[in-house]
């Protein structure tokens, strides 16, 4: 039988107790983790990318919060419809939380289908669609041409790479429109929608929802008889090539995240009051764990 010294007894439980700490604080995969947070050094970076249109901006950072909780360096790289979806097909970003499908971004995933993935639905019931204030009196696509004068001519889009613009190009042509679609971006349009209705004069505006513009005025949606806008789709999350590899945890989350209009909406509300989106996303993130929580492997 083996006896030791209380000196090297001591040292044994010295090196027991050290080899204990290591191992509550790697796991058994060699990760760092924090006891109490389940968070630790940095698990890789990765990079979102997305448009700046207000359910992107909602959704991504969102997934940022989340994703550093988890122990990641999460960037963010804005960019315009086209490049987000072309930057994914050559391994430039991770993935996207706003691919609107299947027809509004249905161009796009014609071209890079094969060369990106797509993960699951995180949203249900989006729809695009050409928008009006309920004060306006006029229910359809159809009746625009009546009333130019009133409209200036004009139908206030947003930035010229985006799926609904094109559809809007061909709503003129379909239905033989003599207005004018004007460019611009997400936020001019909203600006040019806020100043009409402080005026209660006539304007028709590009748009889609989530969007907080519909808690914020009084909305209707034209009719559409034909059918050029499509119908409801869906907004799905979409990863590069390989990021179930290389990153599956991060994968995980992307097939587990979807949220309602209530939940987005009260983050987009959020933005449109004030404050930053990722400052907005940090505090929706803590005070909504519940629904966090099911996100997570």
């Amino acid at each position: 039988m083996f006896m030791f010294s209380k000196k090297k007894w001591y040292s044994l439980a010295v090196l027991l107790v050290a080899g204990m700490l290591i191992f509550s604080l790697t796991g058994c995969n060699g990760e760092v983790v924090d006891d109490e947070n389940g968070v630790g050094e940095a698990k890789g970076d990765v990079e979102i990318l997305y448009v700046e249109w207000e359910c992107a901006v909602a959704s991504t950072y969102v997934m940022q919060a989340v994703l550093e909780d988890l122990g990641y360096d999460v960037s963010l790289t804005s960019v315009s419809a086209p490049l987000m979806y072309s930057g994914l097909a050559s391994g430039d970003g991770d993935f996207i939380t706003t691919a609107w499908l299947p027809v509004t971004h249905g161009e796009y995933m014609e071209e890079y289908g094969d060369s990106v993935d797509e993960v699951a639905t995180n949203y249900e019931g989006a729809r695009l669609g050409w928008f009006v204030p309920t004060y306006v009196d006029m229910d359809s696509i159809e009746d625009i041409n009546d009333h130019l004068d009133e409209l200036d001519g004009q139908i206030v889009g947003i930035d010229p790479g985006a799926g609904v613009m094109g559809l809007s190009e061909d709503v003129i042509e379909e239905y033989g429109l003599n207005a004018e679609l004007v460019e611009g971006s997400d936020a001019l349009m909203v600006a040019a929608l806020q100043d009409a209705v402080s005026r209660e004069e006539w304007i028709v505006v590009v748009g889609w929802e989530p969007h907080w513009k519909f808690a914020q005025f009084d909305l209707k949606a034209l009719d559409d008889p034909r059918g050029v806008l499509g119908g409801e789709e869906y907004i799905a999350s979409i990863a590069r090539l390989g990021l179930e590899d290389d990153m599956s945890e991060v994968y995980q989350v992307l097939q587990n995240f979807s949220w309602t209009a209530a939940e987005i909406g009260e983050v987009l509300e959020m933005n449109m009051e004030g404050g930053t989106p990722e400052g907005n996303a940090r505090t929706w993130v803590d005070n909504n764990q519940d629904i966090v929580q099911s996100w997570l492997p």
